[in-house]
């Protein structure tokens, strides 16, 4: 039976209101001023609440405003009963979080018409609320199914690798991986699906599977552009598929300590060498759209020869395209400068420059998966 909490400190109304509603076959507590009514809110968690504006100790707003911030009265209906009918006031009553008012004197049919009202309306933002915890455990559970299949560190040279990723709470697109293949040439890469959810985690989840069986026996897996052409080759967009995705793919020479990569519309790698005094940077990236959208799209080859101790940094996005308090984005450039100042210190520890990331964000989570490789050259 469904719970109503009247809050009133006339008894007289309290007593017309109880008598109505459970003739009506509804569960009804009493309170007599506000802070009485919170009380017996938290306890029974009513479906809906018919609360005077005006009482002693407690107003009706207020009442309204905590109920509201209440995260287990999230749903509850709320009806300010008042005998104050200017426009003005009903502005004050919503700005608080009240969903209807009922005017004194209190017409009876009105009075059940409203209940009625907003029992439906209580009942549909309940099963919202269960479809959305729902939906966040699933996405809670794909993201987990993410982790577990991502690589672990390696960490015996003559290529040493750690990883971090993070993803947002809607889950988006990110999955790298990397692998010996063979014992002389080591395979890095990383992608970025658009969008957010499992229509955006599941391409991600087949490349990384693709890849890792080199299921598509045309392709030379030594070859990053010859890989990037195979990809946009199986993954077209079309009216069922609206998903693309950004990657950077790297092939190690570890003989010759040389570096073969190709990217499609993905943010640049960033190769660090030299003394602390002295850094060097280079940022590894060649021209090409992204997979998935352009069956006739290009994809180039380029190279670099890798010094000893380098390190080189793979990452999606979300490290770095982060919205600050003034509207801005805070960009690639700061977060390579932030890479640079942990390059000059000899603090590469993953948890350092995450917490020099996280320092310029503003809110305690990321709004996109963050992914961040970092691959050290001995």
């Amino acid at each position: 039976m469904l719970e109503i909490l009247i809050i009133d400190d006339d008894p007289a109304i309290q007593l017309l209101l109880r008598k109505t509603l459970h003739s009506q076959g509804y569960n009804v507590t009493v309170a007599s001023d506000g802070q009485e009514g919170l009380v017996h809110a938290r306890q029974v968690r009513p479906a809906l609440v018919i609360c005077d504006w005006i009482m002693p100790r407690m107003n009706g707003l207020e009442v309204c405003r905590q109920i509201k911030a209440t995260p287990e009265l999230s749903t509850t209906f709320f009806i300010l009963l008042t005998s104050l009918g200017s426009v003005e006031d009903r502005v004050k009553g919503l700005d608080a979080g009240a969903d209807d008012f009922l005017c004194k004197p209190i017409e009876m049919n009105e009075l059940n018409a409203r209940v009625r009202s907003g029992l439906r309306l209580h009942h549909l933002s309940r099963d919202l609320q269960v479809q959305k915890q729902l939906l966040e455990a699933e996405l809670a559970e794909a993201a987990a199914y993410v982790c577990s299949i991502l690589p672990d560190p390696l960490t015996e040279p003559p290529v040493k690798i750690d990883s971090q990723f993070i993803p947002s709470r809607q889950l988006g697109g990110d999955g790298f991986d990397y692998y010996w293949l063979d014992p002389d040439h080591l395979a890095i890469y990383l992608l970025d699906t658009a969008g957010h959810g499992l229509r955006a985690a599941l391409p991600s989840l087949s490349v990384l599977n693709l890849l890792k069986s080199r299921a598509i026996p045309t392709i030379n897996y030594y070859q990053p552009s010859d890989v990037l052409k195979g990809l946009n080759e199986t993954f077209q967009m079309t009216q069922r598929n609206d998903k693309y995705f950004t990657i950077w793919y790297g092939v190690y020479n570890r003989v010759k300590r040389q570096l073969v990569y190709s990217s499609a519309g993905h943010p640049p790698a960033v190769l660090f060498s030299g003394n602390s005094a002295t850094p060097q940077n280079k940022r590894l990236k060649t021209v090409g759209l992204p997979i998935g959208m352009f069956p006739e799209a290009q994809y180039i080859d380029d190279y670099c020869d890798v010094e000893e101790s380098s390190i080189l940094y793979i990452f999606s996005d979300g490290i770095y395209e982060i919205n600050q308090p003034d509207g801005t984005i805070w960009g690639l450039d700061a977060f390579i400068q932030v890479l640079t100042n942990c390059w000059k210190t000899r603090n590469y520890r993953l948890e350092r420059i995450l917490n020099s990331v996280q320092a310029f964000n503003s809110k305690d989570y990321f709004e996109d998966d963050l992914s961040l490789l970092q691959v050290h050259f001995s």
